[in-house]
C-alpha cells in the first residue's frame, strides 16, 4: 500500500488526518513514523503558500506523496485576523483564550475556520494541488466541550454547538479540515491508485 505522509508535527492534526483519510488506499504515516525531523518556516501571507511550502520539503525530504494543511481561525471583530497567523498567534500560550481576551463583549462574533491542503509529489514541485475547505460561525463567549484542539472550544457552529462539542464522526463531516479532505478526496484517490 502506497504511503501518505502527513507533514505535522501536531498531535491534533495528526488524530484527525488520520479519521479523515481513513478511506483512502493509503498507509497514512507522520514524520515521526517515518524518522524524519523537519522544520519549515511559514512566512507567507496566505493558507495556500505555507500549505505549498510545508507539502514540497516534506515530499522532497521523505520521498513520499505528501499532505500538509495550513488552517487559521478569522474573526470580523479582530479584522478578519488572527488569520494565517492563528498557530502562532501566542508563542507558548493559549491561543484561544488569547482570541476570547482579544474579541472581548463585541457584539459581531463573526467567525470562520479556513483550512488550505496541499498535496504534493516527490520530484515533481511544479505541480502541487492545492484544496480549500471553509466553515463559518462564531466566537463563543466562553470555552466549551472536551473534544477537539486548538481554537475547537470557542468556535461556535450556527447549531449552537462549539467543533469541541461534536461528536469526531460529525466534526469531521462539517469541519474547515474535513471539508478540505472531501475536496482532495478524488485527487489523492488517482495519485495512490496510479502511482504517479
Amino acid at each position: 500500500m502506497t504511503r501518505l505522509l502527513v507533514a505535522t508535527t501536531n498531535a491534533g492534526k495528526q488524530r484527525e488526518f488520520r479519521r479523515l483519510l481513513a478511506h483512502l488506499p493509503a498507509d497514512v504515516v507522520t514524520p515521526a513514523d517515518i524518522g524524519l525531523v523537519l522544520e519549515v518556516d511559514e512566512p507567507y501571507d496566505t493558507y495556500a503558500e505555507n500549505a505549498t511550502a510545508k507539502a514540497d520539503a516534506f515530499a522532497r525530504a521523505s520521498g513520499l506523496l505528501t499532505l500538509a494543511d495550513d488552517s487559521g481561525i478569522e474573526v470580523a471583530a479582530l479584522g478578519w485576523g488572527p488569520g494565517v497567523h492563528s498557530a502562532r498567534w501566542v508563542a507558548g500560550g493559549n491561543n484561544a483564550e488569547r482570541l476570547l481576551e482579544a474579541v472581548g463583549d463585541a457584539e459581531d462574533r463573526r467567525a470562520r475556520m479556513f483550512c488550505a491542503l496541499a498535496v504534493a509529489r516527490p520530484g515533481d514541485p511544479t505541480s502541487i494541488d492545492v484544496f480549500s475547505g471553509v466553515v463559518a460561525g462564531e466566537v463563543a463567549r466562553e470555552p466549551r466541550g472536551d473534544g477537539g484542539f486548538g481554537y475547537d472550544p470557542i468556535f461556535l457552529l450556527p447549531d449552537g454547538h462549539t467543533t469541541a462539542e461534536l461528536a469526531q464522526e460529525l466534526k469531521d463531516r462539517v469541519s474547515h479540515r474535513g471539508r478540505a479532505v472531501t475536496a482532495a478526496t478524488p485527487r489523492l484517490i488517482e495519485l495512490l491508485t496510479s502511482g504517479r
